[in-house]
């Protein structure tokens, strides 16, 4: 096997995102359908292929451990949101995919790693510092200094000035969330994570349907699931169609009345939040354009791997997920894990950038995903 060649002079980047590892297929005996992450083998060997390089830093771009895909705690309505719920959907995580979390650590002792964990909107439980304290402390203590969490939610993460990493649901209303304010106490002096309204959603409207069909959140475009869904299976479609407009009325729409906003600005802003899953490239040249000197952003969170070529030296990069997924459209439907990740070579200062799928130790571990293309 020809491992990855770095030097002190070179180094290699790797960046995950979106892998959703949740509470197992299997959950108290019984069949978990939360559960979207089946590849721990592949990501064990992924994890010690690169662990063989010298220089190599990961980063792990936000939905790596699922807290809202656990289907069962000890703890009701917004107790699910407390520190010590939270606490226990990370343990429960953490036993689910022991061997994967056990590779995740033995990383850090070849070498020169480095491994990066920016926060998701699935996994923005770790922004209580207990739950961060709790993690670290798994790790031996002369590694620790190696893992670092990134909880700033509206910065993103610079390795190098060429190079920006975000995770994407800071772009939409339902996901977005502030680290500031994000984490509460109570009257007995407890602490409870403010979620975003799409966290209430994913665990009260999604996971619910989910059981029914697991497939629910794996078919991208959201409108193409509905027309289909229509024709193919309307009862169930409808019920989920009038869950979720219900849900979003309830929570959102009242609330924006009751806070007497005037009619056109909570229009405005009731769209804002309708957008959900939209395609990031919208929102690349404002931020190409805010920071010079960038030529590549790379992000996660919609699930769909590309390399796109965005204007003179700017790349925009979604390193997809390694859960299942199908992506219907005109002349270009898709399905299937793909198993991809970002691979960024830092070479006598310049960046080269690939988007690669991992294929195994078995054969060539990988290969380049897709080709740029132009918006």
């Amino acid at each position: 096997m020809k491992y990855p060649q770095t030097s002190k002079k070179n180094k290699i980047i790797l960046i995950i995102s979106d892998l959703h590892l949740g509470a197992g297929v299997y959950y108290k005996g019984r069949r978990n359908p939360l559960e979207d992450f089946h590849h721990d083998n592949e990501l064990i060997d992924f994890l010690n292929y690169y662990a063989n390089g010298e220089n190599v830093e990961l980063i792990i771009n936000g939905d790596f451990l699922d807290f809202l895909a656990v289907p069962y705690v000890n703890y009701y309505d917004d107790e699910y949101w407390s520190e010590q719920a939270c606490l226990e959907k990370l343990k429960i995580i953490m036993k689910a995919h022991s061997g994967v979390i056990e590779a995740l650590f033995d990383f850090l002792n070849h070498g020169d790693k480095k491994i990066v964990y920016i926060l998701g909107n699935h996994d923005a439980e770790f922004i209580i510092p207990h739950l961060q304290k709790y993690f670290l402390e798994r790790i031996p203590e002369k590694n620790r200094d190696k893992f670092v969490f990134r909880i700033e939610q509206n910065t993103p993460y610079f390795p190098v000035k060429q190079l920006a990493i975000k995770h994407g649901h800071e772009f939409e209303y339902a996901h977005n969330f502030c680290e500031i304010g994000s984490v509460k106490l109570d009257e007995q002096g407890k602490n409870y994570f403010i979620p975003p309204w799409g966290s209430y959603y994913v665990t009260r409207v999604i996971n619910k349907y989910k059981k029914e069909r697991d497939f629910i959140n794996q078919v991208k475009p959201i409108k193409v699931f509905i027309l289909k869904g229509l024709f193919y299976d309307t009862f169930f479609t409808l019920r989920f169609l009038f869950s979720t407009c219900f849900y979003f009325f309830m929570v959102r729409f009242l609330e924006v009345v009751k806070k007497g906003i005037n009619v056109k600005n909570a229009i405005n802003k009731l769209k804002q939040e309708l957008k959900l899953f939209q395609c990031l490239e919208s929102e690349t040249d404002q931020f190409f354009d805010s920071h010079p000197g960038l030529e590549v952003l790379v992000v996660g969170h919609t699930h769909e791997a590309y390399l796109r070529y965005h204007g003179p030296n700017r790349f925009v990069m979604n390193t997809g997920t390694w859960t299942k997924m199908s992506f219907v459209g005109l002349g270009n439907e898709s399905s299937g894990t793909k198993l991809t990740y970002g691979y960024i070579e830092l070479v006598d200062g310049d960046i080269k950038h690939y988007l690669r799928r991992w294929k195994g130790v078995r054969s060539l571990p990988y290969e380049n995903y897709c080709p740029r293309t132009s918006l």
